[in-house]
């Protein structure tokens, strides 16, 4: 899910359309390499509601599931071994490659969706030759998706996941010293900046991302009052109740939609696709 961090205000409704459309095209045309595009804390500054792009670790024991990935099934005879050759696969796809073994089966599966975009169709088809190359080697037998369908159902699913693929940040500025915080059990960031702080939330892999919305503008408003500081969008106009409303709408909706994909936003699923 391509895309550069750009925080330029508090998005109403009609803005987030707009800028849903933008995302997609910039999903089209921007090169896929994160590496150049991720610009994490220089780029965090304005309050927004706008694409995140935190790289996220992987998810320990995470299992091929056939929404988000391209899964090969395997029969395997007696005795065989997939981990030496498995090794060469998961060095080349790093984590996108995921293996789940049982009794006389395997299923070999290659992340279709991150929020680097939709996996090419050349490397689908180098990790689909891969996998058969493993497969005859030790006598297995393979079954695999067509893989034109992957694809648009991945592509499908990845337009999807760029409209969820959001991040609300408020500004309270005018706070010489926002004091000791104790972000690590909030379930938004809070960024000391110049003239106050930023708090931030990333919608998709928050769990309940609603009530932590509420927390989020709450806590904003308790330190906007307590230290005589101001709750504003990035051109220092003060926020009321209906924008920060209007974006608490917004993020039902994109609980909503992940939802009717069987997606929680803050899940297992959620924290591989927003990775």
């Amino acid at each position: 899910m391509l895309g550069v961090v750009a925080l330029v205000g508090v998005l109403a409704y009609n803005y987030v359309q707009e800028r849903s459309a933008r995302r997609r095209a910039e999903r089209d045309f921007a090169s896929r390499h994160a590496d150049v595009l991720l610009h994490e804390a220089e780029t965090r500054r304005e309050p927004t509601l706008e694409p995140a792009h935190r790289r996220a670790e992987p998810q320990p024991g995470a299992m091929p599931d056939t929404r988000v990935d391209y899964v090969m099934e395997l029969a395997l005879p007696p005795g065989a071994s997939l981990k030496e050759g498995w090794q060469a696969i998961e060095h080349r796809f790093g984590h996108r490659a995921l293996l789940a073994v049982e009794e006389g089966k395997a299923h070999a599966g290659l992340q279709m969706v991150t929020r680097e975009g939709v996996v090419s169709e050349a490397e689908l088809l180098e990790f689909r030759s891969e996998v058969e190359t493993l497969a005859t080697r030790i006598n297995a037998t393979v079954q695999a998706p067509e893989m034109r369908a992957a694809r648009e159902a991945a592509q499908d699913l990845d337009r999807a996941c760029a409209d969820a693929d959001i991040q609300v940040a408020l500004h309270v500025v005018g706070v010489a010293d926002p004091g000791q915080w104790e972000i690590d059990q909030q379930p938004f960031a809070v960024t000391r900046r110049a003239d106050g702080v930023t708090l931030s939330l990333d919608v998709a892999r928050t769990p309940e991302p609603g009530r932590s919305y509420e927390a989020m503008v709450r806590a904003a408003r308790q330190l906007a009052s307590a230290s005589g500081g101001r709750l504003v969008d990035d051109n220092g106009t003060p926020l009321d109740d209906r924008a920060l409303a209007a974006i608490g709408a917004q993020l039902e909706a994109v609980r909503q939609e992940l939802a009717g994909r069987g997606i929680e936003p803050g899940g297992p699923l959620a924290l591989r696709l927003f990775s």
